[in-house]
């Protein structure tokens, strides 16, 4: 069984690759021509388009995402979405399936040119990209941004561990990047995101990809920022997706 998996894992990660390809070369002019033409509003609603391709292109390798919340997501208010990070996997469900709050994310600048539509989106959505050599920069970057999302009740998405986790096991979260945020953000909420399984996707590396993932996000009861200091803000969301990570992989290992 693992033989011919292996097998059609070559195969369906050229079709899905195809798929991909195709999806950002075709909504590139999209955006271009909704943000130039339209407008934001008409920009933001190719965006979610274009995320819910991406995601869906997933069943190419016959993978799927299946996204919990048994949770009301405050409204009309700042948000920052705090999530572990297993991959490139990870975007563009938690943007399709989190699309009614809009989430705009903290990015590394190299990702701001040079990917058909995805660059386009972060240079002009509400996005940011930081400067991870140069720490002013991105102190300077995170505290505007910081501001936006407090005035315009924006939300925010930021991966605490700094990079991915290639065996799904959350790394310790750094501090700065949320603290920040949340100093910026008083009437914030946290809502923190724990993610399952897309490591596995790109478990090989970018070719072959897996096949037959199932990914499992799960949103898990939001948190006023301004409830408790920081540093146990920052210990319960750590803990409550470190832990929620964790208790996945412990019930898979029982299937």
């Amino acid at each position: 069984m693992n033989a011919l998996r292996n097998i059609l894992a070559y195969p369906l990660t050229v079709l899905h690759y195809i798929a991909f390809g195709i999806v950002l070369l075709f909504f590139h002019p999209v955006q271009v021509i909704a943000y130039n033409i339209f407008g934001k509003k008409a920009h933001r609603q190719t965006v979610i388009w274009l995320n819910m391709c991406l995601t869906y292109s997933l069943y190419f390798l016959f993978s799927r995402v299946k996204f919990i919340n048994k949770h009301e997501i405050p409204k009309n208010a700042p948000l920052i979405i705090v999530a572990n990070h297993q991959g490139t996997y990870d975007i563009p469900p938690i943007f399709w399936y989190l699309r009614k709050i809009y989430p705009n994310f903290v990015s590394k600048i190299e990702l701001g040119k040079g990917i058909p539509s995805v660059s386009y989106n972060l240079r002009k959505g509400e996005s940011v990209l930081i400067d991870r050599k140069d720490s002013r920069q991105a102190l300077q970057t995170l505290m505007a941004f910081g501001d936006r999302v407090e005035k315009n009740k924006l939300t925010a998405v930021i991966f605490p561990e700094g990079t991915r986790s290639r065996t799904g096991i959350p790394k310790p979260f750094r501090e700065n990047g949320l603290k920040m945020m949340v100093k910026k953000t008083p009437s914030s909420y946290i809502l923190p995101l724990s993610i399952n399984n897309s490591w596995k996707l790109v478990r090989k590396g970018a070719f072959p990809l897996g096949i037959g993932i199932k990914v499992i996000m799960e949103v898990h009861e939001p948190i006023k920022s301004s409830s408790m200091p920081f540093d146990e803000l920052m210990k319960l969301t750590e803990e409550t997706i470190r832990n929620a990570v964790m208790a996945n992989r412990e019930a898979q290992t029982q299937e």
